[in-house]
């Protein structure tokens, strides 16, 4: 079967949102900006790590957790994408893991139609730890083991989380890519280090479009947020981007600038290793 080939330019949105701990809350933020973005012809939205619930306990998220197929998180987000005809990258709800006090920290995604066409378990845990600030994800969720990606009409997709984006090598598994995403949670004191220059290093080095949906504000459990959701193109220049609060970065991802990137500068067929 050959690999879909972005040939016409495709508008895609990042939803940067502020959740809280009340998941029906949640749900009319993220339906009012969806429909935002349909009206304004969005084909792709991503929406951000932990969208549905930022709960005021770490374990809250187990007590929401849905099984695979099966919930209301996962009906909203097929009815959202089937709703609005458009593809739904799910950012991130909890999915029950076969340990009773953990979840897996999965990123769904929902064709046109509604129907679910990916699923990624996030591989790499968050653990920081600096003064009072300290963060330990290993706690209350299992890690994943598979790559994923996915094929839409535009080309490959490359699903990510968060702090898998400090892993360049989970990238480079993923293979060609048009678009990679990252939707993530990125707490203030680390996004301000590190969170735009790790996601220009990986359009960078995979010569392919970046969309970054974040959480980006203070949460009602006192945990603040970077926010900054962007789209990056190939060559690493930010086209879009939010600092803080509520709502959506738009952009188009160009076939032209892709191939253009690629033939001027062909590091990925440069490759030895």
């Amino acid at each position: 079967m050959n690999k879909p080939v972005m040939n016409e330019p495709v508008k895609v949105a990042a939803i940067q949102t502020v959740s809280t701990p009340l998941v029906e809350q949640n749900f009319a933020s993220v339906r009012r900006m969806v429909g935002e973005a349909a009206q304004q012809g969005v084909q792709v939205v991503l929406l951000p790590e932990y969208w549905p619930i930022m709960g005021m306990h770490e374990s809250d998220k187990v007590a929401c957790a849905e099984q695979d197929g099966n919930g209301p998180i996962q009906d909203f987000m097929a009815g959202l994408a089937r709703e609005h005809r458009l593809w739904l990258i799910g950012g991130t709800l909890p999915l029950a893991a076969p340990a009773p006090d953990k979840v897996l920290n999965t990123l769904l995604v929902y064709n046109p139609a509604g129907e679910r066409v990916a699923r990624y378990d996030k591989i790499h845990l968050f653990g920081f730890t600096k003064g009072g600030e300290s963060y330990d994800e290993s706690r209350t969720i299992m890690a994943g083991g598979q790559v994923a990606t996915f094929e839409a009409p535009f080309g490959r997709v490359g699903l990510s989380v968060c702090y898998d984006l400090r892993f360049p090598e989970l990238y480079r598994a993923m293979g060609d890519c048009a678009l990679m995403v990252v939707p993530s949670a990125f707490t203030y004191t680390t996004g301000r280090a590190h969170w735009e220059l790790l996601l220009r290093a990986r359009a960078i080095e995979n010569q392919c479009y970046i969309l970054a949906a974040a959480q980006g504000g203070k949460h009602p459990n006192g945990r603040r947020t970077w926010g900054h959701s962007m789209l990056v193109d190939p060559w690493g220049e930010i086209k879009a981007e939010l600092p803080e609060g509520e709502g959506l970065v738009i952009g188009v991802l160009d076939p032209h600038v892709l191939s253009s990137v690629r033939e001027t500068l062909p590091a990925l067929r440069h490759r030895r290793l």
